[in-house]
């Protein structure tokens, strides 16, 4: 018993020494064009493990849009879709790796829907033709959506890291290997690119005929290959 006492407290002393040696890692994400690039997701898979954070989130409802539009969680984690909107909306997503559906509904659903598969899944409304939204659902450790800037910081011990990437415009909607990333004890400063697929925005003004079926159906057929 106190060799096993010993080896926890070792462990954890490790795991707290890793923590507070972690260092910034500063990303600036850009498409093909060099232009900032938001809503991009990165991951980090390396030596330390750790730090996921608290397995929960919520994906609103505002403005007739997903917001975020684009939310990172790790595999495990119960997201919330409080609904903002003074209007009912009734969510679902038909992807191989969450399908579910929530009925026309106002406020808050009280029990959480749990995404416990690792993948992409594409989110719509089938009262507003133009909502979509992704939830990233990832392994990985350590991972972030960059903002309206293309940007995001990640805290990571010094160490090689390998990056992933993904957007909802890249090709095939597929991650992309961003390659190894090595986090200095000062931290790291890196840039990505990103090639997309540029897309007509569509808004709840001016909906494009069929846009919730083509767009829908392409993406959840796309996170399947």
């Amino acid at each position: 018993m106190v060799r096993l006492i010993s080896a926890l407290f070792i462990a954890t002393a490790l795991c707290l020494t890793g923590l507070a040696n972690a260092a910034p890692l500063k990303i600036q994400m850009h498409d093909q064009n060099g232009k900032s690039l938001a809503d991009a997701v990165v991951t980090l898979k390396g030596p330390v493990g750790l730090p996921v954070g608290a397995l929960k989130a919520d994906m609103d409802q505002r403005s007739q849009q997903f917001a975020p539009h684009v939310l990172a969680v790790h595999t495990g984690t119960p997201i919330k879709f409080p609904n903002s909107d003074n209007i009912r909306h009734q969510v679902y997503s038909f992807s191989p790796a969450k399908r579910f559906e929530l009925r026309l509904y106002e406020g808050t659903p009280s029990d959480p829907v749990l995404f416990d598969k690792p993948g992409v899944v594409v989110l719509g409304c089938n009262i507003h033709d133009w909502m979509l939204g992704y939830v990233y659902v990832t392994d990985d450790p350590r991972f972030g959506v960059t903002d309206a800037q293309g940007q995001l910081t990640l805290d990571a011990p010094a160490g090689v890291y390998h990056a992933t990437l993904w957007h909802p415009q890249a090709s095939g909607m597929q991650p992309v290997d961003g390659g190894e990333v090595k986090i200095a004890a000062a931290g790291l400063t890196q840039a990505f690119t990103l090639i997309i697929e540029v897309q007509a925005k569509q808004t709840p003004t001016v909906p494009a005929p069929s846009a919730f079926g083509d767009a829908f159906k392409r993406a959840a057929h796309e996170t399947t290959q």
